[in-house]
This record gives C-alpha cells, structure tokens and sequence, in this order.
C-alpha cells in the first residue's frame, strides 16, 4: 500500500470519528433538552429516581372535539325524565296485603274501583324519557311515548339541570305510541329542532340520550349508526297482546335501554330524527338479540305531536266493524261456512258491524271477508289498520270482499273514529 492510500485511509477513519461524536453529542443534547423540557410520553418509562409513592398526573391534557360531542351538548339541555305515578291498589285481605307490602305489589290499574280494594296514596310507578321541542306563550311542549305516561294519575318531569315540574297531559296516542306533555316554561333553557327523517341513511352516526333505567342515569349517551329506514314493525295492544297493526321505523344500533323510551336519536349535526320507541331483545324463535333499537321518525313524529296540540287526539278514518284475520277460522269453515275459494288464505273477516257505520251502509255484514283496500293487499288485521290509517275522515275507498264465495266490492266513504 503506497503512501497516498494511506493518507486516504487515515482520512476516512478521521471523518467517521468525528462524525461518531458529533452524533453521540447532538443525541446526547436532543435527548437532554427533550428530558428537562417535557414530560415522558404517555407508556414510557422514565429512568427517574423518584421514591415509591409519588406518582403525579400528568399536565399533558387532552381536548377531544368532535361533531356528535357537539350534538350531544346542542341537545342534552332539552332531555328530560318523565315520572309516571299511580296509586297503589291495596286489598282488605291482610294476606295478600302483607305479600303486597314485601314484594312491592300491586301497581295495578287506577281504573279499577272494586269495593274489594282501598286506594293509596300516589307513588311512582315508571320512569322514561322526553323531549322539549317548543316553547311558547308561557309553556313548554315535551313529547314522549304513550307507553311511558299510560295509566298515570300524575306526572312530572325532571329537567336536565334537575329541577322537577308537574306535567299535563296535552293529548296521546296509543297507534303511533306518542304523547304530548305541556309544563311552565319558566325554568325552560333549551329546546331541540326536529331534522328530516327521510334525509338519512343506513350507516350514518346517530347518538341517543335519555334516562335508561330512569332519572339516576339521566341525559346518558350511546352512540351507534342507523341501521335501516323504513323498517315495518308490528304494533300490539298492551291488554290483549293483539297485534293492531304496522309502524315505519327506524333501526339503529345505538344501545336502547328501558328507560330510553320518549328520548331523542339525534344525528351529527344535532337534529332530532327520531323519538326512541322500543327495542327488541329476541326473534320469534327465543334467539337473543343485540342491538336492534327502533325509533319513530321524525317527520311522522312532527305530523302526529302538531295534531295532539292543536286537537288533544288523532283523528283517524273508520269502518265500524269488528273484525278477526282469517287465518283463525278453521280452513274447514272457510269452504262450509264462508265458501271461500281454496286460493283465499288471507284476509279479514267481519264479526259484526255497528249500527250507523259506514261499513253496513255501503252493504259490509257479517261473514264477509275483506281482502283489498283500493286494490292493495289486505293479509290480517294490522294490514287493514295500517292501509285504512293511511287515508284520511272524508276520503273514499274501495273495499274488496268475498261473500258466499263471489268476490265483490263497495264505495266507502271514511268517517272519522269514535
């Protein structure tokens, strides 16, 4: 090796050293000056000399704006508690008055008035959630489900910041589920805006608040997505278990509790879709459910709740008839009794009809079997209130009907209900 490539060397090694140290220092200073001026990021662990037990919080604080935090905080000022309160029906007998008292029984019906039984004083019986939604000439307007106010004697709403008022009933409506309450406006801050329920989509963010398992939770928040619009569920009657018809709601998975019913769903810009109505907790096989809650749309909400005010009731047309789905009558009297052609298997048959209804005017009697409304399908019961509650008092349709095994029709003009 010549003398020339010695220097090279020499020079190659003196430029790699000095490089080395002028890395090692300036780490060396980075991580100095990283050290004195800030705390360990969070997971870290820092080569401290501090004794056991003293632990500090960090003064790193973390600031987490989003758009449904700030939906929540536009609505939560107008979600209240709804308390329903009944009186205790409490028996003469001294035995079931005593398994009464130590089982907290007998939150019965009000109405019931026998002699066998002495009324108490009023006490909770359910508590749900609500909504303000207008304000105005000294009052404020809350709507809530129907189920939640249902057999009350009193009612009050708790506020958000707390404070408890009494509660009027403005009118309900046990079809769509919904109820109107009015209370003083005084102590009222907030108020919520309704959103177009048509607008929205499958897989859009919604939150729901409300008061699940009553007042102690009040204003709790789920967040979750819309699942489906325009989902047909079956309503029933609470007393018989009978379905009366069909609902249009919308499904999300945002946990629904019981407690959350009459709450707002509430989507990212802080507008009500949707007043929270039930949720269901297993199919018709037993099989367990998780997340599907359902929740009355908004633009149905707005129409029902202005009718209940301006009205106090829905007035919705009706035919004046008693009646029971087909498939309840023995196919083996559908042919002997009603004559029904075998490719009729679904429909609605007439028990009876009252006197003066539009239905025994335009000729309906017993045994006929309803089959179509304006040529739509009639399957059941809930078919014929679903497509019946579509029309309006005044309107005329046509009903479809099978008797002594002819398929006929009738004209009916739509009165309203009684």
């Amino acid at each position: 090796m010549n003398n020339q490539n010695h220097m090279d060397l020499w020079k190659i090694v003196v430029v790699a050293l000095v490089s080395a140290l002028l890395g090692t220092g300036i780490g060396y200073f980075a991580f100095s000056h990283w050290g004195n001026s800030n705390p360990s990021p969070a997971g870290q662990v820092t080569n401290g000399s501090g004794k056991a037990g003293t632990t500090q919080i960090s003064n790193v604080t973390v600031k987490s704006h989003n758009q449904m935090t700030t939906a929540f905080k536009k609505v939560k000022g107008s979600v209240v508690s709804v308390v329903n309160y009944q009186r205790e029906q409490k028996s003469d007998d001294s035995l079931s008055a005593l398994f009464g008292s130590l089982y907290g029984n007998g939150n019965g019906n009000s109405d019931n008035n026998s002699g066998s039984s002495n009324k108490s004083k009023l006490q909770e019986s359910s508590e749900g959630s609500g909504l303000i939604y207008s304000k105005q000439d000294g009052h404020a307007y809350v709507v809530t489900n129907n189920h939640v106010v249902a057999g009350s004697e009193k009612l009050e709403v708790i506020l958000s910041d707390g404070n408890k008022v009494s509660a009027k009933k403005v009118g309900t409506d046990a079809i769509t589920d919904l109820a109107v309450l009015s209370i003083a406006a005084d102590k009222v801050k907030s108020v919520a805006h309704f959103g177009n329920s048509d607008a929205v989509n499958p897989g859009e963010t919604v939150i729901a608040i409300g008061s699940p398992l009553g007042s102690k939770y009040a204003t709790s928040v789920t967040e979750g997505i819309i699942s489906a619009k325009n989902r047909t569920v079956d309503t029933t009657d609470e007393s018989s278990g009978q379905v009366t018809g069909q609902a249009t709601v919308l499904q999300t998975d945002t946990a629904i509790n019981p407690g959350n019913s009459g709450g707002p769903l509430v989507n990212v810009a802080g507008q009500v879709i949707g007043i929270n109505s039930m949720k269901l907790a297993s199919s018709t096989d037993g099989t367990s459910v998780e997340g599907m809650g359902f929740a009355i749309p908004s633009n149905e909400v707005v129409k029902i709740i202005n009718q209940l005010v301006q009205n106090g009731k829905i007035e919705r047309p009706q035919l004046g008839i008693k009646v029971v789905d087909l498939d309840q009558v023995p196919s083996s009297q559908q042919r002997s009794i009603l004559k029904l052609p075998e490719n009729v298997t679904e429909g609605v048959l007439v028990g009876s009809t009252s006197a003066d209804s539009v239905a025994r005017k335009a000729g309906l009697r017993k045994y006929d079997v309803i089959v179509s409304i304006n040529d739509k399908k009639i399957k059941n019961i809930a078919d014929l209130h679903t497509k019946l509650y579509s029309y309006a008092v005044g309107d005329t349709i046509k009903v479809q009907f099978y008797r002594d095994g002819k398929l006929q029709s009738v004209d009916v003009k739509l009165t309203k209900t009684t």
